[in-house]
């Protein structure tokens, strides 16, 4: 069992989240009881992970998509109230991280992504936040874009959408979990040969056919199941506490 604030300060001192300029606050975002021996993980506190923590008697979620983000609405109703309802009700702590665990070198989502990937080389990809959030490096051996496509469909476990851009062979190639579309424009002045991101806007369509580089959106969830699940094992490493990755499934 460990106190609350020691597990905010493990999390804040691995993930430095004050060199990050977030759509919403990291770290703790609802308290709870000070004594924690049971946490729960997951992508985002949606109210299925919270009833799933519940039931699990977790006394802390620890999230990578949490609450309060910049631009929404200030009321506590309709949703927003019946899952903090549950948090308060039940004394159970609500800590978020979201561009820190994205960043993060060897934890983050990208990271993560990479190493499930087999990518090597990875470096940052300039023009991509500060600290940096967008990765680049290369696949293991050159390879078609089926194939590229088939390995991300079977270790991600989801089809991903794919925009063909060239017929060379994959060598080089950038990613982004998550939302990251917006970051196509860097991968295309730094000449990859593939972008890897999450999710994929309308205009990312005719930018990936028009400059000859693959886009390929691989699901927002499903390429950032990892880097919390990370976390959590590192945290369940080093403290007395038990960690419990749950997975609600996200098509998205």
């Amino acid at each position: 069992m460990i106190r609350r604030n020691d597990l905010v300060d493990y999390c804040d001192n691995l993930l430095l989240p004050q060199q990050f300029q977030d759509y919403c606050p990291n770290g703790l975002q609802v308290a709870g009881q000070e004594d924690i021996a049971h946490i729960v993980t997951g992508v985002t506190a949606s109210e299925a992970l919270i009833d799933a923590a519940i039931a699990a008697k977790a006394q802390a979620i620890l999230v990578h998509h949490g609450y309060f983000w910049r631009g929404e609405p200030a009321e506590i109703t309709g949703i927003k109230q019946r899952r903090l309802k549950k948090l308060l009700a039940h004394d159970i702590n609500l800590m978020a991280y979201h561009l820190p665990l994205d960043a993060h070198p060897q934890l983050g989502n990208n990271a993560q992504l990479a190493t499930l990937m087999d990518w090597s080389g990875a470096g940052q990809i300039k023009g991509t936040g500060q600290p940096a959030i967008a990765w680049h490096g290369s696949v293991t051996k050159p390879c078609s874009l089926a194939e590229l496509t088939d390995t991300l469909s079977a270790r991600l476990q989801r089809t991903p959408l794919v925009i063909k851009g060239h017929d060379r062979p994959v060598k080089t190639i950038g990613w982004c979990t998550g939302a990251a579309q917006g970051y196509l424009a860097q991968a295309i002045e730094m000449g990859l040969d593939a972008f890897v991101s999450g999710e994929i806007s309308e205009p990312t369509v005719h930018l990936a056919r028009e400059a000859g580089i693959h886009y390929l959106a691989a699901g927002h969830h499903a390429t950032e199941r990892y880097g919390v699940k990370a976390l959590g094992e590192a945290i369940a490493k080093a403290l007395p506490v038990t960690v419990q990755f749950i997975d609600i499934d996200n098509p998205v």
